[in-house]
This record gives structure tokens, C-alpha cells and sequence, in this order.
């Protein structure tokens, strides 16, 4: 597993440690340094490699967003600030995420998975098959570490309160997050919330009726809600498929 060197950069000590506190609990993660304003870690930069920077915006002597412009090859950016106003900067500036004070693990984590999706994209050779459909991934906290989970290999999820369960051919991973966290690292192309307490990959699906759908003779209901959207995403891989066949 690569471990990314973090750079902390913020005013705020309580707000150090709790960026310190979560990246101790995230093992592909490192802390190389700690700045409290954006000055002092120019020279940092020059002495340690830094692949990612975790950066408050409102801080003294200069703002985050211009000691970002500041930088002719800056690592990965992830903006951590009290102040939705700043958002939009962040973003046309090249941030991954944007981390609104105060912010829990899990979302904190969502921020991490995006970092790693990004780094983990390479351009396919020329003539060469792209691999980026199984090659894709996610970190979720399990048994006191963070466990991988292959996208391809999902059959479906599910919630269990302030847990949820997925489930893989022969093994499951059971996390504590909330479904909808979960539902916002998945693909959305590939993936669909059937059910308040499930989501399910849409190529997995073997049949289905008007109030089940069939993974592997597993049957996972389909909330009222969720029907509609889940019978339009059906019927445009059935259209998929026809024209795949011609």
C-alpha cells in the first residue's frame, strides 16, 4: 500500500489534532509536517516530499487559496475551512475535496478515497485494453483498519443502523458508516440505492420483479421510493444491450 506524506497546514491547534488524530487511524497516510500558517510551510515544501496537503483557507499573513497559487507543481489538495463561502475557489483551484469545519471521520475518509481514486487513474497504453473497470476501489474502516474493497467484486449492501454490511463472493466487510456516506463512493453508473437499507450494482442483478430484485438467489427488496428510478436504470441496460447485440 503507497503511504501518502501529509502536510498539515493550519491556525487553529484544535484543528491540527484533529487531522493528526484522524490520519493515525488511516495507515496510508503520513504526517511530515505541521505549519501554523501558510509562510512557514514554503520551506517545509523545499525539505520534504509532500503528496498531499490538508490546507485551512482564513488564516493570518495569507490566505490559503493564494499560498496555493503560490506553488508552480503543488501535490494534492484537500481545503479544510469553516467558511462554505470558499468553496467554489477551492474547486476551480484544483482541490480533491473540500472539508466544511467540523467534519467527522467518515467524511473525512470520504476525502481520503477520493485522493486515492485520483492517484490510482493512469492513461491505458495505446492498443492496450483499459483495466480501470476492475481496478477500482474503495478504503472502509474495519476490525481497527482500514480494509480495500474491489468495486467489481460488490454483490450488494447493506445497512444495519449505524453499520453497513458488503457483501463479496465468499467474504463481507462490516463497517461503521452510514449507508448514504457509503452510496457517495460508489460509481453512480454503476451502482443504485433499491431500498432504504440497499444498494446494489446494476450489472449484478440476475432478475427481478416489481418488488425484489435477484442477486446470486439472494433476494433484496425494492422500497416504494426507489422503484421508478430502478426500473428506468433496467430498462436503459435492456436498450444497452439490444444495441450491444446488433
Amino acid at each position: 500500500m503507497n503511504t501518502f506524506r501529509c502536510l498539515l497546514i493550519d491556525d487553529e491547534p484544535p484543528a491540527l489534532d484533529v487531522l493528526r488524530t484522524y490520519i493515525q487511524s488511516t495507515p496510508m497516510l503520513q504526517v511530515v509536517g505541521e505549519c501554523h500558517h501558510a509562510m512557514a510551510a514554503f520551506e517545509l515544501i523545499q525539505q520534504r516530499q509532500v503528496d498531499l496537503i490538508f490546507l485551512d483557507i482564513n488564516m493570518p499573513q495569507l490566505m490559503g487559496t493564494e499560498f496555493l497559487k503560490t506553488l508552480t507543481h503543488p501535490p494534492r489538495i484537500v481545503f479544510t475551512t469553516a467558511f462554505r463561502d470558499y468553496a467554489y475557489e477551492g474547486f476551480e483551484l484544483g482541490a480533491v475535496d473540500y472539508l466544511l469545519k467540523p467534519y467527522s471521520f467518515e467524511r473525512f475518509l470520504k476525502a481520503v478515497h477520493k485522493v486515492l481514486q485520483l492517484d490510482h487513474k493512469s492513461p491505458p497504453s495505446s492498443g492496450e485494453p483499459t483495466t480501470q473497470a476492475t481496478d477500482k476501489f474503495l478504503y472502509v474502516r474495519a476490525d481497527r483498519k482500514m480494509v480495500k474493497v474491489m468495486v467489481h467484486e460488490i454483490l450488494y449492501i447493506e445497512s444495519l443502523k449505524d453499520y453497513v454490511r458488503i457483501f463479496m463472493p465468499g467474504n463481507q466487510v462490516i463497517t461503521k458508516q452510514t449507508i448514504s456516506s457509503l452510496e457517495d463512493m460508489l460509481p453512480e453508473d454503476e451502482f443504485l440505492r433499491i431500498h432504504r437499507s440497499f444498494i446494489v450494482p446494476v450489472r449484478r442483478i440476475d432478475s427481478y420483479n416489481q418488488h425484489a430484485v435477484f442477486i446470486n438467489k439472494t433476494e433484496i427488496p425494492v422500497g416504494p421510493l426507489y422503484k421508478n428510478e430502478l426500473m428506468k436504470r433496467l430498462h436503459q441496460t435492456e436498450h444497452s444491450g439490444r444495441s450491444g447485440n446488433i
